[in-house]
């Protein structure tokens, strides 16, 4: 059976911390690329640049996702409060669900 139903109202701080998770998983798969790529040349430089790329390639594992989780986590803030006074003025956005018996 399915039934369609309006979502009229988010979660300000709940659509926050879910972005924020999303974010922050995307910029540990960001992260962990962009560390192939640095340990990768700077392994083609040399003694010192091999050292260099594994420095910037584990910075960039440690720092794009925390980076990436609180942009995200103030992105999804930033998106539920607008997206509230829309629903309130022209309604919400429109799902459909089906309940299993």
């Amino acid at each position: 059976m399915t039934r369609m139903v309006e979502i009229t109202r988010i979660g300000v701080l709940s659509l926050g911390k879910i972005f924020g998770i999303l974010y922050a998983f995307f910029g540990l798969v960001i992260g962990a690329l962009m560390s192939l790529v640095f340990v990768f040349s700077g392994a083609m430089m040399g003694d010192t640049g091999g050292i260099m790329g594994f420095v910037f390639g584990a910075g960039a594992i440690i720092t794009l996702p925390l980076f990436y989780g609180i942009m995200g986590f103030l992105s999804g803030i930033l998106m539920a409060i607008p997206y509230n006074m829309i629903a309130d003025w022209i309604g919400g956005l429109e799902v459909e669900i089906e309940t299993k018996e």
